[in-house]
């Protein structure tokens, strides 16, 4: 253990045998690592694209026919391969077979389905947030984008669900707002 503060995954205790003096709990801080942090990140952010998840389903694919051979070329006197080769070849299988079909190509950024959803709600935007989930069996990539009018307070906010593969409309909800924002005027 290091004589420094603790940091990430060290959390010092009371009974530390090197006789440091032990950290309490407000001593103790964890922190991101710099490729993870945010705060400090300058310039556009580019969303990972589901079609990366057609590399693991062929890698998958590949170890369990792997599976599935060994176990056919060992016979069923080998030792060390029995019928669990079988079954985990063909569980490999079958999830590599659906991460191939659930790895749609994310054709629309968020910039692209906040202009969708702009014009779909019908007034003018001021803040907007856009967060991606994932529908149904085969995981669909679909945006979800919360949008505030631009007047302060908002005197609307929206809700719009566009689709990830195609800016389709999944869904659109659209309110008066009905938060009260008097005490943080400025």
């Amino acid at each position: 253990m290091s004589d420094g503060p603790a940091t990430g995954g060290e959390h010092p205790s009371a009974g530390d045998s090197d006789g440091g003096e032990a950290l309490g709990d407000a001593d103790v801080r964890d922190s991101l690592p710099e490729d993870l942090d945010a705060a400090g990140y300058v310039g556009p952010y580019l969303f990972p694209n589901n079609s990366r998840r057609r590399i693991a389903g062929a890698l998958y694919l590949l170890i369990g026919a792997a599976s599935i051979v060994i176990a056919l070329v060992a016979g069923s006197d080998a030792v060390l391969v029995n019928g669990g080769f079988v079954v985990g070849g063909a569980a490999l299988i079958g999830f590599g077979l659906y991460c191939l079909q659930a790895g749609w190509d994310l054709a629309v950024d968020e910039n692209d389905a906040l202009v969708a959803a702009t014009r779909e709600v019908g007034f003018p935007v001021g803040h907007a947030s856009a967060q991606l989930g994932w529908r149904g069996l085969r995981s669909r990539p679909t945006w979800r984008i919360l949008l505030y009018s631009n007047q302060a307070p908002p005197d609307r906010r929206g809700l719009v669900l566009v689709d990830g593969v195609d800016a389709e409309i999944m869904g659109c909800f659209v309110e008066d707002n009905p938060e009260d924002w008097t005490g943080l005027e400025a």
